[in-house]
């Protein structure tokens, strides 16, 4: 979808995504996270989110057609916002020569 720049389905594979990886475990989320995504859906009119990150930090990445919405919505409550970009490039292991 992101390389035929399909994007709009995008947050609907998220959200589902989102839907089924809670199902096994309650524990993949809390209510900070589900306040967020609640408030991203509802009112800054997101389409999807995806948790990014492990070990009880990351991030939320949301896809949303209107960027400015989400991003008012999201600053009113004091979260800010983290741009990024996608790498096609997959894993790149770079080594250090302490020699």
């Amino acid at each position: 979808m992101l390389e035929s720049g399909e994007i709009s389905h995008l947050g609907e594979l998220m959200h589902e995504h989102w839907l089924k990886k809670r199902e096994p475990s309650k524990g993949i989320s809390n209510g900070r996270i589900d306040e967020r995504y609640d408030l991203a859906l509802s009112k800054g009119g997101a389409s999807g989110e995806k948790l990014v990150g492990t070990g009880g930090s990351g991030f939320l990445m949301f896809q949303t057609p209107d960027r400015r919405r989400l991003r008012r919505t999201l600053l009113e409550q004091g979260l800010p916002e983290v741009d990024f970009s996608f790498d096609f490039d997959g894993s790149i292991v770079l080594l250090r020569n302490r020699g």
